[in-house]
């Protein structure tokens, strides 16, 4: 059995990330798909993700492959959360995340849908975009109440001091079933509609637990974040152990030995860089290195993970990162072009390492299209300076 170190496989997810260096003649599908899709409840980091990855390329490039080319999409992807993925590999999602079981409701049981309830939403929604409009929620809350009955209206979902109609219970699964993407916003105003022509499923997804599409799905997870563990994708897709272990089992993936514990990767896929992680880099709020990269305690080494780690959950910091782990954590704030970069070391950084840093706030600024300015914050271990 092939055995692998942190440092092996750590400069290995770097280099497939274009986190070694920035991929050159890539699109922007390419670089999603090469991640498993990029997290985009904040919008600005989602461009920051994919424009650290793609050398040359800034917002207005992101933005226009999601909403001119349309060779991305966004929708919601693992966990249920929002993310751009490839257009082209929406039926692969679909299919895979279509057959997730229901998860336990944590509404109250009369404010609970059933599941023929959640079909009718799901086609309802399916049905009213199919004419290539673009909805906001209010739109199409109106249509879905028509189309299934006053039922769905029921004011009856806590949220945001406020109070939803209860058809929105179903979002996610209809996004998981290829019922919807979001489309444009109009104003401020977020809209959905029907997924690009050519990447919709063909077929209705197959009910089986471990179909074609979550093998597919399985090895592009191993290939962006293996070796891993059926564990570890179930936390990451946002499923129970059981399913993502089927998953793995139709994939049959290889067994290596990761640090001394058994792990997989996809079946021949043992590669790994002759040189070990280098490389000083600003990763944005739930940037997809970090969030799926397991395991923690080589990720987020010692104080790292009581500064960048939220009760255990990655993401909720933009991080810095230096020679593949996690070393402290950055801040922006923007006012018109000026965008003010902060940066919480945990360790010193060597001169080379700092001229790096002052590339990548460059780098950053020219993403997301701003003037930087870099402050170095007081070095912290375990949270003291």
């Amino acid at each position: 059995m092939m055995k692998m170190s942190w440092s092996q496989v750590s400069a290995r997810r770097l280099e497939r990330h274009g986190l070694a260096a920035p991929a050159k003649d890539a699109t922007a599908a390419n670089v999603v798909a090469a991640m498993c899709g990029a997290h985009a409840q904040v919008m600005s980091a989602a461009e920051l993700s994919i424009g650290l990855r793609l050398d040359g390329v800034t917002r207005t490039g992101v933005r226009e492959a999601l909403w001119g080319g349309r060779t991305l999409v966004k929708t919601h992807g693992p966990r249920g959360t929002v993310h751009l993925l490839p257009a082209r590999d929406l039926p692969m999602w679909v299919g895979a995340l279509s057959t997730l079981p229901g998860a336990y409701s944590v509404f109250a049981h009369d404010v609970r849908m059933t599941s023929a309830q959640t079909d009718q939403v799901v086609e309802a929604i399916r049905e009213v975009l199919m004419t290539g409009a673009a909805l906001t929620i209010d739109e199409l809350s109106d249509a879905v109440v028509a189309t299934t009955g006053p039922w769905a209206g029921d004011l009856v979902m806590p949220a945001f001091q406020t109070m939803w109609p209860r058809w929105r219970q179903a979002m996610a699964t209809a996004a998981h079933r290829g019922a919807f993407v979001f489309g444009p916003a109009r104003g401020r105003k977020v809209t959905y509609t029907a997924p690009p022509e050519g990447c919709r499923p063909v077929d209705e997804p197959s009910a089986e637990p471990a179909n074609d599409h979550l093998v597919e799905l399985v090895n592009a997870y191993l290939r962006a974040y293996g070796p891993a563990t059926p564990e570890q994708f179930a936390k990451w897709i946002g499923a129970p152990v059981k399913w993502a272990a089927a998953g793995f089992a139709a994939a049959e993936p290889e067994q290596v030995l990761f640090d001394g514990v058994p792990a997989w990767v996809a079946a021949g896929d043992t590669e790994v860089p002759d040189e070990p992680p280098r490389g000083v880099r600003l990763l944005p709020y739930f940037d997809a290195y970090v969030v799926a990269g397991r395991p923690r305690e080589l990720l987020y080494p010692g104080p790292a993970a009581g500064r960048a780690l939220n009760g255990g959950q990655a993401g909720n910091f933009p991080v810095l990162l230096v020679d593949g782990q996690v070393a402290g954590v950055w801040h922006q704030r923007r006012s018109g072009r000026r965008l003010a970069v902060t940066v919480e070391s945990l360790r010193e950084l060597t001169p080379a390492q700092l001229r790096e840093l002052d590339e990548q706030v460059a780098l950053t600024g020219q993403i997301l299209e701003g003037e930087p300015q870099l402050t170095l914050g007081p070095i912290t271990v375990g949270g003291h300076a």
